[in-house]
């Protein structure tokens, strides 16, 4: 349990009505999770606003309410916290609670439009593999040390991060790998924690939806590093047209990466291949599992982030050489009779880098199937582009279900076909089925032949009306290619 006075220090307060000097006994800013003794943080959400549940969260047993507006009816014996922002308050009030615990980590922030998980996975890889107990914070899972939790969000909300770095602390971990949302950062879901270092990865087309246009999404992802303090360390694509503006006016000290631009940390592709890649990092040649030029930007990020974290060249490099990346990111489920590959590509972007890596180790000899659908209730706006980019880059695209959500899929594969030109209309066909779009491929697909399954990645499922069903493409895939042989 707290003093309320001492986790609202630090919170930019409008008024208070009651005593600040009771005994908190939770936090939260869910009234349906309330407990005795608890300090309920009323939100103003896009969905939920939260002042409409503070009634709720008294007659559960909260006895202080941090809010935006005061009621105007006042339940005796219960404190009422007023703040500028509720939203910004939790940030506060959150780290405060579990005893700011990223202050006493080597917290890393991730941050771009594609390459975060991988960047952070590998990162986690990298520190765990030298003895460094180490956390990771990413799309696909949650690690402290050895303990794996399922995700839920890019970045958690504010509470749940605190909760997770404090657990990481106590469990002894040194080193945590963040990947750091737009979302997340226009949520204030990191304010008040304290990086020691941020990337950037790249940027690109994606969550027009909720940020409107390019340049808000540009620079709400900017802000990340504006907010970086001056002991942190600021680490930038140099070939990404972005990579100076993000770190413009930070306070951190600058540090660049790259393949083709001039760089602290560059690297060169020597060889590549299906199974790897030969690199030239600096003035040593290393091998990597990790395919395409993507990947190689992640690799000599990884590098850049080992070394700014003050680890020794000669014990990183062997290390860096045997990692992976992560879950459903380039991942070969089959190499023979017929090349699979299932990879989280969900953007125009990350879509483009993954036909253009096939197309730099096919032979052209084989067919390249490509099965790729949208999002429903997201950015509607890079449906056309996704969907002229397959096209354009397989020699047949099967447009399919990614997860539908509450739309209707047959209206987003229509949406997505209005970006097919004409003259290619011959490539492609629609399976709405996802299941079935995998099949078809598989059955379609002679030796040889590279099937290309994107945009779901690593998730395990498929969400329709609200409910999420089993789904996993390379599990599909590894069964309709086993039924084949």
């Amino acid at each position: 349990m707290k003093v309320l006075k001492d986790i609202l220090f630090g919170v930019s307060l409008q008024s208070v009505s009651g005593s600040t000097h009771i005994k908190i006994s939770q936090i939260t800013f869910d009234s349906r999770t309330v407990e005795k003794g608890a300090l309920f943080v009323a939100i103003k959400g896009t969905a939920i606003d939260g002042h409409t549940h503070i009634a709720d969260a008294i007659q559960k047993g909260a006895v202080a309410i941090l809010c935006e507006e005061i009621p105007s009816i006042l339940q005796k014996g219960v404190t009422y916290v007023s703040a500028v922002n509720s939203r910004r308050a939790l940030a506060t009030v959150s780290m405060r609670w579990y005893d700011n615990p990223s202050a006493a980590l080597k917290l890393v922030g991730i941050t771009g439009t594609n390459g975060k998980t991988s960047v952070a996975t590998m990162a986690y890889q990298l520190f765990h593999r030298m003895g460094y107990t180490t956390g990771l914070l990413s799309t696909v899972e949650i690690r402290i040390g050895e303990k794996v939790i399922p995700s839920t969000h890019t970045t958690p909300d504010t509470l749940t991060t605190n909760k997770l770095l404090r657990q990481m602390v106590d469990a002894g971990v040194t080193h945590c790998f963040m990947e750091v949302s737009s979302h997340g950062i226009d949520q204030d879901r990191i304010a008040d924690i304290q990086f020691s270092g941020g990337v950037f990865t790249n940027l690109s087309h994606d969550h027009l939806d909720y940020h409107k246009d390019f340049k808000t999404y540009r620079d709400t992802k900017k802000i990340f590093f504006d907010m970086l303090p001056k002991h942190a360390f600021a680490l930038s694509n140099a070939d990404d047209k972005n990579g100076s503006f993000m770190l413009q006016n930070t306070k951190a000290t600058k540090h660049f990466f790259g393949t083709k631009s001039i760089a602290d940390f560059h690297v060169k592709v020597l060889e590549k291949s299906f199974s790897g890649m030969l690199l030239k990092l600096e003035h040593d040649e290393v091998w990597t599992p990790l395919v395409g030029a993507f990947n190689a930007s992640n690799f000599v990020c990884v590098f850049a982030i080992g070394m700014l974290l003050e680890i020794d060249k000669t014990e990183l490099l062997p290390v860096l050489s045997t990692l992976k990346g992560a879950t459903g990111r380039f991942q070969a489920v089959a190499i023979t009779p017929v090349t699979a590959i299932v990879d989280y590509a969900h953007t125009p972007d990350a879509l483009v880098q993954v036909l253009e890596t096939i197309a730099t180790l096919r032979t052209r000899n084989e067919k390249l199937i490509t099965i790729v659908g949208c999002g429903g209730n997201r950015d509607k706006a890079k449906r056309p582009l996704m969907a002229k980019t397959a096209v354009e880059k397989s020699d047949l695209t099967i447009f399919t279900s990614d997860n539908p959500r509450n739309e209707d899929p047959e209206e987003i594969i229509s949406d997505m076909l209005k970006g097919v030109p004409m003259e290619v209309n011959h490539k492609h066909l629609t399976v709405v089925d996802r299941g079935q779009a995998i099949k078809t491929a598989c059955t379609m697909a002679q030796p040889q032949d590279i099937i290309l399954v994107a945009g779901k990645g690593h998730e395990t499922y498929q969400e329709k009306n609200g409910t999420r069903f089993p789904f996993d493409d390379a599990a599909q895939l590894k069964q309709h290619l086993q039924t084949k042989k």
